[in-house]
């Protein structure tokens, strides 16, 4: 045992030698400028600490480059870093730190040579028909814009015939495809030649219906690719500077035969290039568009559904989307002229009256200074139904009352606003409106309104999100029978969030949601409830007094006597 002890001591003083020649020796075999060191990182992130030179955190895994650090750190052992010490300061061992030959970036595989990279591509290219497709691309480019533009329109050509369902497996695939010929278009043909670039991604929008043809996009994942396709259709026309009138009859063309709203918000995009002359010219398009209704059919009509009303007839769809069609264009030509009045024409008197189009009316009048009638047109919805009247409403009819000076008006409705819905951004604009300290008062004020408030889960949401976890804690302490564990979008957060300060209000939470899966029987959120009771059990250890509630082995027992048999509950809780 004595003889362990002293194997002990010389092995702790054979490693405080080791660490001593260690820190010295920088400056007594490897000099460098004064303090400077080279250390290997393996992408750590460098943190100051206070008191020491530099500290780095390592993660495991090869070294892959060389940091240069302003003050030589302490070479002090990580054991928790996962890099052999050899790895972690090579230059101990009498080596100058340099870059692995292995490491997977740009200089090595220059290393490798122009013929062996060839090999490569062609080999990792077999069965792989995008990379077929990108090298083409890319040999294409060393040609000149002309040869990329045929490849491009070749793949347009190809995904404009094919027929084959798309299902959620091939959809990224697809759209990668899709992004692969627009930056092809963009980075490739455009510099050089933006006028053949935007034919090019005109034909690039117009495989879209085919596309969607044969998929399910309810992901958005390849609508998101023709958006980004439409803007840079904005960004070519002003480079390109195509003719007005040229462009306003393509643009006409797309606006009408939009079948899945690909072209979303083409006029806008493109005001800047139609202009006035193009814009005018769109407009008496669109305008004899809508004189001619399509024809209906007497005979053989075809139906495509039915509805509570009977059968739904094709004819009439088309002529009710014709007429969607006709009025979102001419408000997007009526926004780019800046003609109001031509914007609100396009709804009868009862549609002005919904909130969310008397907003948007309302919007429009005082972004052209016409306030009292921005005023009159949010004032003429029917206010007697709350639950339709959105936040953006309230905003339009506060920025009416102050264009017009009303400021106190506006501010009492602030607070009509914040105690309508609890809220928090009209409180916040309420507050801030206020003179100095009249603002802690009025806070106050409000949050025991807050507190009061019928809707609980309403309540406590605006507590926790404002925060103001002490009044949070009292709610749900005051008012703990109205806890629904079906709320977990609200009262997990709320757990989260009060856990430190307000343990016991934290597990009446938790507790909820537990016993709202268990007596439901729902199966999905036993994970969770399971996961709920571990954190209850360590928040007990933190509660000196449940007063009237359960301590935690009551309710765990009680939770055994009810649903003892959910055994799938039970192995997770104990897993």
């Amino acid at each position: 045992m004595v003889n362990r002890k002293v194997d002990v001591i010389n092995y702790i003083g054979f490693w405080r030698k080791i660490f001593f020649l260690i820190s010295k020796w920088d400056t007594l075999f490897c000099p460098s400028p004064p303090f400077q060191s080279l250390i290997w990182s393996s992408g750590a992130t460098a943190k100051p600490r206070m008191g020491s030179a530099m500290s780095t955190t390592h993660n495991s895994g090869p070294v892959r480059r060389m940091e240069v650090w302003t003050k030589r750190p302490r070479f002090a052992p990580d054991p928790t870093s996962g890099i052999s010490f050899s790895r972690r300061y090579p230059h101990i061992l009498g080596t100058c730190a340099m870059a692995s030959g292995k490491t997977l970036n740009a200089k090595n595989l220059e290393a490798l040579g122009a013929q062996r990279l060839a090999a490569l591509l062609i080999e990792i290219s077999k069965g792989d028909a995008a990379a077929k497709r990108r090298l083409r691309l890319e040999l294409a480019g060393t040609q000149g814009p002309t040869e990329v533009a045929r490849e491009v329109r070749k793949r347009l050509g190809t995904l404009a015939r094919s027929r084959s369902f798309i299902d959620w497996q091939k959809r990224t695939v697809v759209a990668n495809d899709l992004q692969t010929q627009r930056k092809a278009i963009m980075e490739k043909v455009a510099k050089s030649d933006p006028a053949a670039a935007m034919d090019l991604m005109w034909s690039f929008m117009e495989v879209a219906d085919s596309i969607f043809d044969r998929t399910d996009d309810s992901s958005g994942t390849l609508l998101s690719v023709f958006e980004e396709a439409l803007e840079d259709l904005a960004e070519l026309a002003k480079a390109a500077k195509p003719d007005p009138i040229a462009l306003a009859d393509k643009v006409f063309l797309v606006t009408e035969a939009d079948s899945y709203n690909q072209y979303d918000g083409v006029i806008s995009l493109l005001a800047p290039a139609l202009g006035a002359k193009g814009l005018a010219h769109l407009k008496k398009r669109i305008e004899a568009l809508a004189a001619k209704p399509p024809p209906k059919s007497k005979d053989d009509r075809v139906v495509i559904g039915w509805s509570s009303n009977g059968p739904i007839y094709e004819d009439e769809t088309r002529e009710r989307m014709q007429r969607i069609v006709v009025r979102m264009a001419l408000q997007e030509i009526a926004d780019a002229q800046g003609d109001v009045d031509a914007f609100i024409a396009q709804y009868d008197p009862e549609t002005r009256r919904v909130p969310s189009i008397a907003a948007k009316i309302a919007d429009r009048l005082l972004q052209a200074g016409r306030a009292e009638e921005a005023l009159a047109a949010v004032d003429a919805i029917d206010q007697d139904r709350p639950a339709f009247i959105p936040p953006e409403w309230e905003d339009a009819r506060i920025g009416a009352l102050e264009a017009l000076g009303r400021m106190e008006e506006a501010q009492d409705f602030r607070w009509a606003c914040f105690q309508r819905s609890l809220s928090q951004d009209h409180l916040k604009a309420y507050l801030k409106h206020l003179p100095d300290f009249d603002d802690m008062e009025a806070e106050e004020k409000a949050l025991d309104f807050v507190q009061s408030h019928p809707s609980f889960h309403h309540a406590l949401h605006f507590l926790i999100e404002w925060p103001s976890l002490d009044r949070a804690a009292s709610l749900i302490l005051d008012r703990v029978r109205e806890l629904d564990g079906d709320h977990y979008y609200v009262l997990t957060p709320a757990a989260d969030a009060l856990a430190e300060k307000h343990p016991l209000a934290a597990t009446l939470a938790l507790r909820a949601m537990i016993e709202f899966a268990l007596d439901r029987a729902r199966g999905k959120r036993y994970r969770h409830a399971a996961r709920h009771l571990m954190d209850c059990q360590g928040l007990a250890a933190r509660i000196d007094q449940f007063g009237d509630h359960e301590s935690h082995e009551a309710f765990e027992a009680r939770l055994q006597g009810r649903h003892g048999r959910k055994s799938l509950f039970w192995s997770l809780a104990h897993d």
